[in-house]
C-alpha cells in the first residue's frame, strides 16, 4: 500500500518542528531521535524511514530554509534591504521555528557561513566595489549587522513590526546610533 503524499509531508513536517523547537532550547548533541519521536507522536522506526539520524534533519532543515530563502531573493527587486526584506517574508510558522533553532544560541556556525556564502554581492545592493580590497569586509559586516540584527528581533519575540523593525535597521545603516540619544 502506498502512503499518501499529503501523509508523508506532514509527518515530515512534525519530525522537523519538534527538532526546531528542540534545537532552539538545547544543543542538537542533547537531543535524541526518540525525544523527537515521542514528542512527535510516532516511533523512532517513523523517524528513520524520513531521517537516517539527527544530523540529517539538521541538514534538512537547513536546505529547505535556503531554498526557500534563494526563492525569496529571486523574486525580489534588488535593494539595500533585500536581506532584511526575504527574513521578513519568511514569516510563517515553521519558517521561524527554523530561524529560531539555526540563528538561536544552539545553533551552529556552519549554519551562518552557509548562508553568507549563498548571499552574492550581486543580491546586495551596496555601493562598493567589486574588486576593492575591502569589499570582503563590508559584505561580511552587512550580512553579520543582519542576521545579528534578526536574531536580536526573533528573540525578543519580535517586539517590533516588521515595519517598525525595517525602519530601525534602515535608520542604523544610513545614520547609526547617534540619533536615537539625541531624542
Amino acid at each position: 500500500m502506498k502512503k499518501q503524499p499529503q501523509i508523508t509531508e506532514k509527518t515530515r513536517q512534525k519530525f522537523v518542528e519538534v527538532f526546531c523547537e528542540l534545537y532552539s532550547q538545547k544543543p542538537i548533541e542533547k537531543i535524541s531521535i526518540q525525544e523527537i519521536a515521542n514528542e512527535s507522536g510516532f516511533n523512532r522506526s517513523t523517524f528513520y524511514q524520513y531521517f537516517t539520524d539527527i544530523y540529517e534533519l539538521l541538514d534538512a532543515v537547513e536546505n529547505d530554509l535556503i531554498n526557500d530563502m534563494k526563492k525569496e531573493l529571486a523574486m525580489k527587486e534588488l535593494s539595500m534591504h533585500t536581506i532584511q526584506d526575504t527574513f521578513y517574508c519568511m514569516d510563517d510558522r515553521e519558517h521561524l521555528l527554523a530561524l529560531n533553532a539555526l540563528l538561536g544560541d544552539y545553533g551552529s556556525t556552519r549554519f551562518l557561513k552557509r548562508l553568507k556564502k549563498e548571499i552574492t554581492l550581486d543580491q546586495l545592493e551596496l555601493n562598493v566595489p567589486k574588486n576593492h580590497s575591502l569589499t570582503p569586509y563590508f559584505i561580511e559586516f552587512y550580512l553579520t549587522t543582519s542576521l545579528s540584527l534578526f536574531r536580536l528581533w526573533l528573540q525578543r519575540k519580535q517586539d517590533l513590526s516588521s515595519e517598525e523593525f525595517s525602519k530601525l535597521v534602515e535608520n542604523l545603516y544610513a545614520r547609526g546610533i547617534t540619533p536615537y540619544f539625541k531624542e
